[in-house]
């Protein structure tokens, strides 16, 4: 069985880069959670929320997480709030190397600055929205066990962290690398 990688953290941390490099270096697919959500629904995730709420868009992650749990050989880059139902977390880790991408909120800021499509930023505060956020979600972040702070590093380097997170976690490489990410 090849267990898959499941990539959590707030918006702007890095999982869709960081998970395009490892899917790519494994020959893994990398499955955007966000992006199934939309296609499924035929609706942006910005759409979901104002039309349906946010306690709907989280019903259909859920539903997506167990699903997922049961694959397997996935780099998997989950919607940064997938956290708030531990299910989730307990679900993914069955068959998953689980991973928290961590970044300041001056530099998810920076990140996500110009980025319109992110319904929790749609404030006119978005600074102080990402400290609220952050602070609330700490503790569901906290129950992941591997963290990797992304701040000041390249998408390479945040790779090369992660890669050294699965040897030293056991995980095995029996599919095909390809690349050159440093561990």
């Amino acid at each position: 069985m090849k267990k898959n990688i499941v990539l959590f953290g707030f918006m702007g941390t890095g999982k869709s880069s960081v998970g395009g490099i490892l899917a790519g270096k494994f020959g893994m697919e990398l499955f955007e959670m966000d992006d199934e959500i939309e296609r499924r629904e035929s609706s942006s995730i910005n759409d979901i929320f104002e039309k349906k709420g946010e306690a709907y868009f989280r019903k259909c992650e859920r539903r997506l997480v167990k699903e997922l749990s049961d694959r397997e050989g996935l780099v998997i880059s989950t919607g940064g709030g997938v956290v708030l139902d531990g299910g989730n977390i307990s679900d993914l880790g069955r068959n998953g190397v689980l991973i928290c991408l961590d970044a300041s909120p001056r530099s998810i800021l920076e990140r996500t600055g110009e980025e319109c499509y992110r319904p929790l930023l749609l404030t006119p505060d978005p600074s102080k929205k990402i400290e609220e956020l952050l602070s609330f979600r700490k503790p569901f972040y906290d129950l992941i066990p591997h963290h990797v702070r992304t701040d000041g590093l390249s998408v390479d380097e945040v790779a090369g962290r992660v890669l050294g997170i699965l040897e030293r976690s056991g995980w095995r490489r029996d599919v095909r690398e390809t690349g050159d990410v440093d561990g």
